[in-house]
């Protein structure tokens, strides 16, 4: 029997997906190719601020109701090496600088959240909280100081100088993925959908959906897409 997907979720995630693109397309438009100049806009500074906060969240939410968050680890993880190495690579062939190097970012994250959740799942509800609790603690005041070792920025301990173009160290992030899982067992516990009277089938919301349940091939294909749409622009002014 196949699973009932729960389309609140998947419509969230499509939503956070989707305002990431534009954050970025705002981005590349303002900073990288400055083929405007605009003061930012509220949604902007909001999603750029929060927007990281709610994938690890609802991340962690889904992941009490998936199954295989092994393999799903290790898929999301490969993919953010695949950011690495394009990043890498595009830098030693001089067509890009330092700013595009992605040394531990969003993929790379939620990738390792997901493979620590078999250590964490059987933790009771209260102590899960404690725990997510204590970790963005950890996370947040690693962000008040630099060290004087390398390597270590992946827990969020960097040094002076220190740059990623997409950075999402495990501290504070694990605990935001922890308080979503909190908020799964909390919410979900039927495995069903909070909200049964609304139409899943109306257009806006299965296209929301349909971006949830690509997310990955969403935020692997964007940035290319944006920078020949950006080239293509420069070619024409």
């Amino acid at each position: 029997m196949k699973k009932q997907r729960i389309w609140e979720l998947d419509a969230f995630r499509g939503l956070c997906i989707l305002g990431m693109v534009l954050v970025h397309l705002v981005y590349d438009i303002r900073e990288l190719y400055h083929l405007a100049d605009f003061a930012l806009p509220a949604w902007f500074l909001l999603v750029m601020n929060w927007g990281g906060v709610l994938f690890f969240l609802l991340s962690g939410t889904c992941v009490t109701l998936g199954s295989h968050p092994v393999r799903r680890g290790l898929i999301v993880f490969g993919a953010g090496m695949v950011c690495t190495l394009v990043t890498y690579g595009l830098y030693a062939l001089n067509m890009a600088g330092t700013e595009v190097l992605i040394r531990f970012g969003v993929l790379h994250c939620l990738g390792v959240c997901m493979l620590l959740w078999p250590l964490c799942k059987k933790l009771p509800v209260w102590a899960m909280g404690v725990l997510g609790a204590v970790v963005l603690g950890l996370g947040y005041w690693f962000k008040t100081f630099t060290v004087s070792v390398s390597g270590l920025y992946w827990l969020g301990l960097v040094k002076a100088g220190f740059y990623s173009a997409d950075f999402f160290p495990l501290l504070p992030n694990v605990g935001w993925f922890l308080l979503g899982a909190v908020l799964g067992r909390a919410l979900y516990r039927e495995k069903k959908t909070l909200f049964p009277k609304v139409p899943a089938q109306a257009a806006p919301i299965r296209f929301l959906s349909w971006c949830g349940r690509q997310s990955l091939f969403i935020y692997l294909l964007h940035q290319p897409v944006l920078t020949l749409l950006m080239e293509l622009c420069l070619s024409l002014v």
